[in-house]
This record gives C-alpha cells, structure tokens and sequence, in this order.
C-alpha cells in the first residue's frame, strides 16, 4: 500500500489522505486549507492528484476542515462514493452548502477590488451549486457496519467521540501471495473521554498501520466541568457589572456543547435572569441535524434528554433564542442590557460574530470569551493576544472589552488521551503516522509514542511525502 499525504501534516489543517491499494484509489479526507489567502487559495483550487482518478473518499467527519473541498473534487471529475456515517451525511448537506456560500461572496469582495486595479475576475473554488451537487455522492453508514469497496478492501467506520458523528475509518484488505490480512486505522480526529454529548472514542484491538492525529499532542487538557463552572462564574461577573458576553463560537459541535451546559446551568437555577442568544443560521441548521441524531449520544445525556430536561430540548431553554435572520441579529447592536451572544465563526474570520465584536470590544465592561482554539494570523488569535487595535472590515477599534479564555471545551484528546487510545491496542501498530498538528505537537506526541509506548515506525510525515507500507 502507497500513502500520500496532501494536508493536515505538520498543521492542523486540510486533512487530505491519498491511499492505493489492491488498484484502488482511496481518499481520506478531501478537507479545505485553511490559511493565508493566496496560499489557501492555490491549495484548495487544485490537487495534486487527479481527482477523476480517486475510487472512494472516506469522511472522518463534516468539520470543513476534513469535508469542506469535496465539492471541488466533484466538480473537477469524482465520481465515487463518499462513505461517512449518516449523522455526517446530514451536517454535510448544511455545511457544504454554507461553504459554497461564502466561497461565492468571498469571490464577490475579491472582484470588487480587482476591477478597481483593472485585472480580471476570479471564480470561486465551488459554489452553492456544486455543493448541492456533491451531495449526491454521499453513502451515509451506520457505525461498525462494513463497507465493501470493491478489489478485496472493505471499510469500517467506529465512534471516534471527537462530534457528531464523527468517526475512526478502519481498512481491511489482504496482499502478497499468501494473502495476509491487514489494517489500516485512520483516528480522524479523536475525542476526549468523558466529553458532554458523546460517547467515548471506540478502542480498537489491533492495526497494521495507523494514522494518529496530534492537535493537543503536548497538552493536557483542564476538565470539562472546570470550564463549565468557569463559564457560569463569567457570565454572573460581566453580568453584576453591566456588560454583554460575546463568545465567537464554531456552529458545529463547540455551540451545541454549550448551548447544552448552559441548558444544565439553567435548570439548576445558576444562570441571571438575562437574554441568551445563538445568532448564526449555519448553528441553528445544524442543531437541528443534532436533534435528529440524538441516538448518537452517550447514555447520560440521553437520560437527562428523556428524564430531566423538563422542555425534553437540551439545545434549548426558555431564555434562548436562536437568530437567523438578519434584522434580528442587526436588532442586537442596538440592545446596551447584559446578554450572552454566542455566533459564528469560532476564529473570527467571518460571519455575524465580526458585527458583535465591532459593536462591543470598544465597551470595557463587555467580555470576549474564547472558546476553542484561534489559530495564527486570525482575529480570534488577536484577540487572545490583546493586541490594542484591530482591523474588522477594514476598519480599526479598540480592544476595550475584557478578554478570557476557556480551554476546556475542546473536542480533541489531549497527550494522555491519545496515548491511552493506543495503548488499549493488544498489538501495536508496525508503522505510525502522526498527522493534523503543528509540528512542535506531533513530534511530541511521536516522541512519547516510542518512549512511553515502545511503539516503532513512528513519523511524522511531510506534505506530499508518499510512503509504502
């Protein structure tokens, strides 16, 4: 088997895996790059691979980062299936659809100042259409259901506990002259144990080959609850003093998690008696795909759904309101009464979140809380950086506003977890690839790897490096 790695190595970003095996073509991953403008924009509009070529993509799952440029493969010539659970088939059908949308209008901004200098238009990498055409290709499974794929490999997807959905893809084919069994076990993104909503990643007998993510490969994350108590505590300070909490969050998975804390907070009585809102029309698609879905969630949650949420909607509560159009977002600059806003994106960069920050971050007794990690060169790190000026639709303001960050709420393992989910393994893998993260991360976690674990054939690849195994 030949591997390919075309993104999310040594970053976290671009998840974009090319195996071939037994004459198959197969992608896991097909995810945007997320980066600087014009680096992002040449990775994503073209791969370095022949898209009409790839057999099958196989989605870990729908975060844009890990599905967002499979519109751009279909449209340049796959004609496969993309296998994910169907949990991920749904947030797909909001999320791409989302992503087409901003590729247009981000096309749009760019014009408009190309024709001020005389150049010539561009095209978006994908539009709204192409997203819904893309959406044809998927085959929605259930968890440890096999796959076949066709020349002898089947595929096997396991709860990976990282969101909703979310999955380990698991490869069985047979090589050589005696036909020998092997595996490939792909981690995706693995989540924490113990995290509200889900289930705990699945632990895996045994792999061949593994491909092991490294976002929090040299951290160790605070609890969950510890960030939970902290959230309350902010809330009531900013809240005795007058000012608004302004939180950019992802609307996939980061604001369901604490759309659901803030529902246990609320019928617990710890909350003030203040206005919250969700103002992010992607969040309020998507927490409408999570309550489709709820036979994902782990068993404490669906107890507290059936036996102690009195509404019977732990994404609501009689003081949450969830915004989707655009006079009722505009409607909250105006409110000056303590509030807790929760939009869109989580880093920032764009969306209704850039509108409330430029209203608020120039009062001192508003707060910014940040809730998941902002990476470089994005408004978000700004923020966490306290620079004392900001640019937001090209103009600048002033960072008044407090600034606090909450680590806990991550959806990632950290060192310990990711250690811990490969030493459940009874037989350890020949050969490891530690993908999607920086590389201080990875070579961390790959350190510990063959130190604590004993673990060899520990690499941390190169982007376009192709190994065979």
């Amino acid at each position: 088997m030949q591997i390919s790695f075309h993104g999310a190595v040594q970053t976290v970003t671009g998840s974009q895996h090319l195996l071939e095996l037994n004459g198959l073509k197969i992608l896991l991953d097909c995810g945007l790059y997320q980066g600087k403008r014009q680096e992002a924009w040449r990775r994503n509009r073209e791969f370095p691979f022949a898209a009409e070529a790839v057999d099958a993509v196989l989605l870990s799952h729908s975060h844009i980062d890990h599905s967002g440029n499979i519109p751009n493969l279909v449209k340049r010539g796959f004609r496969g299936r993309v296998v994910c659970t169907r949990a991920t088939a749904d947030l797909c059908g909001a999320m791409l659809l989302d992503s087409g949308n901003i590729q247009e209008r981000d096309v749009e901004y760019v014009n408009r100042h190309r024709r001020e200098r005389g150049e010539p238009p561009v095209e978006p990498i994908y539009t709204q259409a192409d997203a819904a055409a893309s959406l044809k290709h998927f085959r929605g499974i259930d968890y440890e259901e096999p796959f076949n794929l066709g020349a002898g490999v089947t595929a096997t997807l396991y709860d990976a506990g990282h969101m909703l959905g979310s999955a380990i893809v698991a490869l069985d084919w047979r090589e050589g002259q005696g036909r020998t069994a092997r595996r490939l076990v792909f981690s995706g993104d693995l989540g924490r144990p113990s995290l509200p909503l889900l289930r705990d990643p699945t632990l895996l007998p045994a792999a061949d080959v593994l491909m092991l993510e490294s976002t929090y490969g040299s951290r160790i994350h605070p609890p969950v609850e510890e960030s939970a108590d902290a959230l309350q505590q902010l809330i009531w300070r900013i809240y005795r003093r007058g000012g608004k909490v302004i939180i950019p969050s992802f609307a996939v998975e980061r604001t369901q998690m604490l759309v659901f804390l803030l529902n246990q907070l609320y019928h617990r009585g710890e909350l003030p008696d203040i206005p919250f809102y969700v103002d992010s029309p992607l969040a309020v698609n998507v927490t409408e795909v999570f309550r489709k879905h709820w036979a994902y969630f782990d068993e404490p949650t669906q107890n507290y759904l059936r036996h102690q949420d009195p509404d019977g909607d732990i994404f609501g509560f009689k003081k949450l309101r969830y915004i989707r159009e655009v006079e009722q977002s505009k409607a909250l600059h105006l409110r000056r009464e303590p509030c807790v806003i929760i939009s869109a994106s989580g880093m920032a960069e764009a969306g209704r979140i850039q509108h409330h920050l430029k209203n608020n971050i120039e009062d001192p007794r508003n707060l910014v809380l940040i809730v998941g990690w902002q990476a470089p060169n994005t408004l978000g790190r700004r923020l966490v950086e306290r620079v004392p000026v900001v640019r937001i639709f090209g103009k600048e303001y002033a960072l008044e506003a407090e600034v606090a960050t909450l680590n806990g709420f991550s959806g990632h393992a950290d060192l310990p977890g990711l250690l811990g989910w490969v030493k459940a393994f009874d037989r350890r893998p020949e050969h490891i690839f530690v993908v999607h993260g920086e590389p201080a991360a990875a070579r961390s976690l790959a350190e510990r790897l063959r130190n604590d674990l004993g673990c060899r054939g520990v690499m941390v690849p190169e982007l376009g490096q192709t190994v065979e195994v």
